[in-house]
């Protein structure tokens, strides 16, 4: 087995399901007392969201690029970065490393042309929302993107900040990201990407029509059967 490198703490309440995740699948895999081969490095957010804040990406990159070094030299074979903004610093911290970085929007964009899905609502931060970093690597899949309008941006972004980084899990901010969701498969939308690693404390799919895709839990899946061959 590989040992899987996650970068984590952005924020530690998803960092938390990516564990589960990634074990409960080498469970399934492998069966009897396995788990995954994990190493955590888990950074300090109030940092990384200070830095976003001030649009210092550079500095952002710089903090998570010690965390790859020092994964890469305790012996991970890849890595991955649990949260989706922070893949933004993606290549700035490819060139310090040799071992490879899963692409949390590469991964997704894998599942939904499994699903035969063309077009997709995402929701994420206004960062991953509104800059190109992410949605190019959909758009270079051929999936079309829509994010919601400009208002029901800062509502989505806001609610992952001031609550759902801090563990607050609200039926009201429930209803408000349900109404965005039914606004977009309105637009066309033919799914929904929980493309913030925190939403899915929000959202399930037993709450949503259109089909839902967790990029945490496609995150960890896919890592963990990586580490598998």
């Amino acid at each position: 087995m590989k040992t899987i490198g996650l970068i984590g703490g952005m924020s530690w309440e998803s960092t938390v399901t990516y564990y589960q995740i990634m074990n409960e699948t080498i469970k399934q895999e492998l069966g009897g007392l396995h788990s995954a081969k994990i190493l955590l490095y888990s950074v300090d957010f109030s940092e990384i969201e200070r830095c976003q804040a001030e649009g210092d990406w550079e500095k952002s990159g710089d903090i998570l690029s010690v965390a790859a070094e020092a994964l890469e030299k305790a012996g991970a074979d890849f890595l991955i970065i649990g949260t989706n903004t922070m893949h933004k610093v993606v290549p700035q911290i490819q060139k310090r490393i040799n071992i490879p970085i899963v692409h949390i929007a590469e991964v997704t964009a894998e599942e939904l042309k499994q699903n035969h899905i063309t077009t997709v609502a995402l929701l994420g931060t206004k960062y991953t929302m509104t800059q190109e970093f992410y949605k190019e690597k959909l758009e270079n899949a051929g999936i079309t993107v829509l994010i919601p309008e400009a208002q029901d941006i800062e509502a989505v972004n806001s609610i992952i900040y001031n609550e759902l980084c801090l563990g607050s899990v609200l039926e009201t901010s429930k209803e408000t990201y349900l109404h965005i969701i039914e606004r977009l498969k309105h637009r066309g939308a033919q799914g929904v990407i929980l493309g913030c690693t925190e939403i899915g404390l929000l959202i399930q799919q037993k709450d949503v029509d259109l089909p839902v895709f967790d990029t945490t839990k496609i995150h960890a899946v896919k890592a963990a059967r990586l580490s598998l061959e």
